[in-house]
């Protein structure tokens, strides 16, 4: 398997891009994430990459973060998602966004991505539930889906904190500063007296 690629950019044209390494040149379909942090043609980049073999081709997909990569591996394994669609989706959310729209079970969040349907949107949110913290091991803690009570207490602190007005920076900002197995009132409680300081 290919797992991460280093080498020269030589061609920028969304979504796909070449790299060239060792002498080979490689096509590498990327998310307009990834894409927007490219360097000039020219110069040096990393990616790591997803190399997928289907009766059509070979392809090979490129990520900015292992992150990426991994919650593009986890919108493949949903049914009826293809790498067209997840690549949309890394496209029109961060992955912290998308672990934050599942934790919150948003919904129209995903509809507003390209081919992402009310249908499509609900089976997303529920087949990624419980898989897509354990796929992302750099995400915050407090977008992170780990299953468990933890889990769910970080969901209604989070809730809470919208509910009070807070936006969804602010109170993710106040999160990470909370203990791993903190319960649901003593969060809120510490989550507002960070707030409270910025």
């Amino acid at each position: 398997m290919i797992g991460r690629i280093t080498g020269t950019l030589l061609e920028k044209n969304p979504p796909q891009i070449i790299v060239e390494a060792n002498g080979l040149g490689y096509e590498i379909d990327v998310p307009m994430s990834t894409f927007y942090g490219l360097p000039a043609t020219g110069q040096q980049v990393r990616l790591y990459t997803h190399f997928a073999v289907r009766e059509d081709g070979h392809f090979l997909y490129g990520f900015a973060t292992e992150d990426e990569r991994g919650a593009f591996r986890q919108l493949l394994k949903v049914s009826g998602i293809g790498a067209r669609t997840a690549l949309a989706v890394l496209s029109g959310l961060s992955v912290a966004d998308l672990a934050s729209a599942v934790t919150l079970q948003e919904a129209g969040r995903l509809v507003k991505i390209p081919g992402i349907g009310k249908k499509t949107a609900e089976r997303l949110l529920l087949e990624l539930r419980d898989k897509l913290g354990k796929a992302l091991p750099n995400l915050p803690a407090a977008v992170a889906i780990a299953g468990g009570s933890a889990s769910d207490a970080r969901s209604d602190i989070l809730n809470a904190l919208l509910a009070l007005g807070y936006n969804e920076r602010e109170a993710l900002g106040a999160m990470k500063t909370l203990p791993e197995d903190v319960a649901v009132s003593e969060g809120i409680r510490l989550a507002l007296r960070q707030l409270s300081k910025v």
